[in-house]
């Protein structure tokens, strides 16, 4: 595993989505045997993270090969999802948005890593294709 090739491999999907390093986090694990990612995106206003997508493969590179090649082309391939929630200790009202293929997926990447107690969710919309 190339450390080279794993920081370019950040670095281009990092700049393919327009993010600042603290808005994007690598999780990496490795159950069964598979390396598996977890990208995380980081909200600069209310400071949550949200799942953005998961691969899987042999080793950390693969991983964010196939990560790069979804970032360039999600926007084609997923549907725009609004959804407004708040949080248990944060009664303002937020509105986040996902790109998912239903709307359960949009809610697996709100909830990803939290109690579902935590969170309060009062809509999601199926935003428009443009």
């Amino acid at each position: 595993m190339d450390e080279f090739d794993i920081a370019r491999l950040e670095r281009e999907i990092r700049q393919y989505l327009g993010l600042e390093p603290a808005q994007l986090q690598f999780e990496f694990r490795a159950p069964d045997g598979q390396t598996r990612l977890d990208l995380i995106t980081v909200n600069p206003r209310h400071q949550q993270s949200f799942l953005f997508r998961y691969e899987t493969g042999r080793d950390k590179v693969e991983c964010l090969e196939k990560m790069l090649a979804y970032v360039k082309r999600f926007r084609d391939t997923e549907s725009s999802y609004t959804v407004q929630w708040s949080a248990r200790d944060d009664k303002a009202l937020h509105t986040s948005y996902f790109r998912a293929h239903n709307v359960y997926e949009a809610l697996d990447k709100l909830y990803f890593g939290r109690d579902l107690n935590t969170i309060t969710v009062f809509s999601v919309v199926l935003n428009p294709s443009s």
